[in-house]
């Protein structure tokens, strides 16, 4: 199987995630396989939703949708072309290069292992899946259908929830605590070893109305579960919070989700206890605070006196920061409201996937 096959496989699979948006949810004509798996995913999305609370249909249609986006020949033949431009590692269609990949995934927001899951089977290698319980349903239905799709990937592709074993390389995403468990378990292996991160935005006090409401998305966003997701946000001195209140409060029904709202009370319980100072709105606190990952329905933040010494203190953490919301900040900034969407080579903790999987 030849990486334009692959290629067109996993493009197929994006046209059939078309089909599943918040807009609406319609079957197609012409879409490969329709019959068979149409139905069959809306009700794995249902089951998706009954096993974590925190999978709303609004989420785990906005991570669809996110991927029936780049799922195109177009943006997948421009993510792999620069690896083959410059000849890294070993060639995609090297049959000898073939090897087995393990993947640790996490389970805080909708299919968030599946970028590691498309880069091992894009790259020519196998892969075995060991899933997080929070989100077991989704992926994998989805391999079924590359299956069905591509015949090729038929015993190429492996789900286990058991000990792993027989592999030649290792992706693992977890927290800080469990990374340390990867490492020791998986540091004779080649690879990827991701841990905490946490999101940031910096504002100058001049943002329009539009962009703190791009923001608030950046925030609220799978109710802020994601390394993605804004947790802290950096302002001058003298910031006036009323403007970020007013963005943020097209997300005021969030606190009509019951694990949204007991993790609300139980937060602002906690802070009032400790006399803790906070801003709060009725489903928002903001904290001022140095760390940077914030519990649920809280913001924290921080103030700076100029940009150059906050330049030094965010070069410093890099390692633990995923994403800089700003503008004007840094050539490596995201705009308002763009966290979530990122592109095929976006990569997590900035480690260059295919790249990886091309050496090994």
């Amino acid at each position: 199987m030849d990486l334009e096959q692959r290629i067109n496989a996993f493009a197929k699979l994006g046209t059939f995630l078309s089909q599943f948006s918040r807009e609406e949810i319609t079957q197609q004509e012409g879409i490969d396989h329709n019959t068979l798996f149409f139905d069959g995913f809306i009700h794995q999305m249902k089951l998706a939703g009954e096993n974590n609370g925190w999978f709303t249909k609004e989420n785990i249609l906005f991570a669809i949708e996110g991927w029936a986006a780049l799922l195109s020949k177009d943006s997948l033949q421009q993510w792999l072309d620069p690896y083959a431009s410059q000849n890294i590692g070993t060639s995609f269609d090297k049959v000898s290069s073939h090897k087995t990949v393990a993947i640790i995934m996490a389970g805080n927001i909708p299919l968030v292992g599946f970028h590691d899951f498309l880069s091992v089977l894009i790259t020519g290698h196998k892969v075995v899946v060991k899933q997080s319980s929070n989100d077991k349903h989704l992926l994998p239905f989805l391999a079924k259908y590359l299956e069905y799709i591509a015949p090729k990937f038929k015993g190429r592709i492996a789900f286990t929830e058991e000990k792993l074993e027989h592999f030649d390389a290792v992706i693992a995403t977890g927290s800080d605590n469990t990374a340390r468990y990867f490492e020791y378990y998986f540091g004779n292996k080649p690879n990827i070893i991701r841990k905490n991160r946490n999101s940031v935005a910096i504002l100058g006090g001049t943002e329009t109305p539009e962009q703190l409401e791009a923001l608030a998305d950046d925030i609220f966003r799978y109710f802020g579960l994601g390394c993605r997701n804004v947790s802290k946000l950096y302002v001058p001195q003298d910031y006036n919070f009323d403007n970020l209140f007013n963005a943020v409060y097209k997300w005021k029904d969030s606190i009509n989700h019951a694990k949204y709202a007991n993790n609300y009370d139980y937060n602002k319980a906690v802070y009032l206890m400790s006399l803790f100072d906070m801003l709060e709105n009725g489903f928002l606190m903001l904290k001022e605070d140095e760390s940077f990952g914030s519990p649920i329905a809280t913001l924290f933040y921080e103030k700076y006196e100029n940009i150059t010494a906050l330049e030094k203190t965010l070069t410093e953490k890099a390692g633990q920061i995923q994403c800089i919301v700003a503008q004007n900040f840094r050539d490596s900034e995201i705009p308002f409201g763009q966290t979530q969407n990122p592109e095929l080579n976006d990569y997590a903790d900035g480690v260059d996937t295919i790249a990886f999987l091309l050496k090994i």
